[in-house]
């Protein structure tokens, strides 16, 4: 069974949100904190090769860009990635490979997992986040966490998340601030007793 690997970009306040829109205008808020060594967090992160698993927005929104962001590593491994694709119009997929989840995203998911191949990433699709780790679904979350704050947009987690533990893996921190920490979910949330 392969691994299912979440991960993000995130403010300090839990925000993921880069593209601009009428209510959100901070599109490109990481840029200032790029770095060779988040670059390189970035690709060990992803590994050689991996599929992803995107909603259909960030699907979209990834497909309008990097078929045409020319080649570099991380362009080139998304491009070549198969995608797999929570959507109720498959028939309008056209940046390959990819194939739709079908019309039960869970069973789909879970389908693509057991049948092997190469890690599976997600990347933004922030509704399939909770509802990954809800499920058990995920195997790791990476979360590159930067110094900002920015008071609204798309959170990772839907105020539905269910609670749950998650055990530090490890973390790294780059010159420009970020912090690149890995996570391994554990299950529930335990509270200790009552009186500690």
């Amino acid at each position: 069974m392969r691994k299912l690997r979440i991960l993000a970009h995130i403010s300090l306040d839990g925000v993921i949100q880069h593209e601009n829109d009428e209510s959100f205008a901070y599109g490109d808020w990481t840029a200032s904190y790029r770095s060779p060594a988040g670059l390189a967090a970035v690709m060990e992160a992803q590994g050689s090769t991996f599929d992803l698993l995107l909603g259909r927005r960030t699907y979209d929104i990834w497909a309008g860009y990097w078929p045409k962001a020319g080649n570099s590593p991380i362009a080139n491994g998304l491009n070549a990635a198969t995608k797999y694709v929570a959507t109720h119009r498959p028939d309008s997929l056209g940046w390959g490979p990819v194939e739709d989840l079908g019309a039960d995203v869970l069973a789909g998911i879970r389908g693509v997992k057991a049948a092997g191949g190469p890690d599976m990433l997600v990347w933004g699709s922030s509704t399939l986040t909770s509802m990954l780790l809800a499920q058990g679904l995920a195997d790791e979350v990476v979360l590159l966490v930067y110094p900002v704050l920015l008071g609204r947009g798309k959170r990772f987690f839907s105020d539905q998340v269910n609670p749950c533990a998650l055990a530090f893996v490890s973390s790294q921190a780059t010159a420009t601030g970020v912090l690149i920490n890995t996570y391994r979910p554990v299950g529930p949330l335990t509270l200790p007793p009552a009186g500690y």
